[in-house]
């Protein structure tokens, strides 16, 4: 395990490249023995700090669950970030491409939570009972970290690369429809670039939420009442800069747009 001084300068860095909005050297590069302990303590001082500067958490992201995402990453196994208030915006929200490094969107469905789920033995039949509603939403990713070469190490330490979500189209409960047939359709500029199926996500978009509540729990962590769960996307992500609008079609449960300015 790294020490906290190197930990503690490694969260400095990325705090540093959020601002100037130019990545880091890829950290498994320069500390080719990091783990993914040692990554996710680099999020959780970074989590400390933005708490400690007003940011509230209002949800978790998880990544890579899907076959697309891990084929476009090379990365075989999910991960998690943290979402904070500032970072949601609603469907039809500008944007300025300027704040993020390297900015691609994907497809996803997000999860409010009713009710706490706490693993370690969380199942899906406990997300769908402890859902309030799941609703369409774009995840926008940055990059902190140079993308090059990148492995799971590198992506935890970058919070899994969160940047934003956008929210909207038509909340639904989890018991009114089969979560693992949403489909979805990505355009970008009046342009199909990407489609898919929520069951891309681990056969089921809920069993990510299930995977992450079992995953904090030996860190006396829990999936807590209120707060909004990214399950992952089943699209691979797409490039997107100055000037592009982004609409993704989700049928039945409606539409999520944004523009970067």
């Amino acid at each position: 395990m790294l020490s906290e001084e190197t930990i503690t300068a490694i969260a400095d860095e990325l705090v540093q490249a959020g601002e100037t909005r130019t990545p880091v050297p890829r950290l498994t590069a320069r500390y080719p023995e990091m783990t993914v302990e040692d990554s996710y303590r680099v999020q959780n001082l970074w989590r400390e700090r933005s708490e400690a500067a007003g940011r509230v958490l209002v949800g978790r992201k998880i990544g890579l669950t899907s076959r697309a995402m891990q084929m476009a990453t090379g990365i075989t196994e999910p991960d998690y970030g943290i979402i904070f208030d500032d970072m949601v915006y609603d469907s039809g929200a500008k944007l300025k491409w300027e704040d993020f490094t390297g900015a691609r969107v994907e497809m996803e469905l997000a999860f409010k939570l009713k009710k706490d789920i706490e693993g370690p033995r969380a199942n899906i039949f406990d997300v769908l009972d402890a859902t309030e509603y799941v609703i369409p939403a774009l995840e926008i990713l940055d990059a902190r970290v140079e993308m090059e070469g990148r492995t799971i190490v590198d992506t935890i330490s970058d919070n899994a690369a969160m940047g934003a979500m956008v929210i909207g189209g038509n909340p639904v409960k989890p018991e009114s429809i089969d979560l693992r047939w949403v489909s979805g359709i990505l355009f970008k500029n009046q342009t199909v670039e990407e489609t898919g199926v929520a069951a891309g996500v681990l056969n089921h978009p809920a069993a990510g939420v299930y995977w992450l509540a079992n995953k904090i729990a030996p860190h006396g962590d829990k999936l807590k009442a209120g707060e909004i769960i990214l399950a992952g996307s089943f699209t691979r992500p797409m490039w997107v800069n100055a000037g592009d609008t982004v609409f993704a079609d989700y049928g039945p449960l409606g539409t999520v747009t944004c523009h970067f300015e």
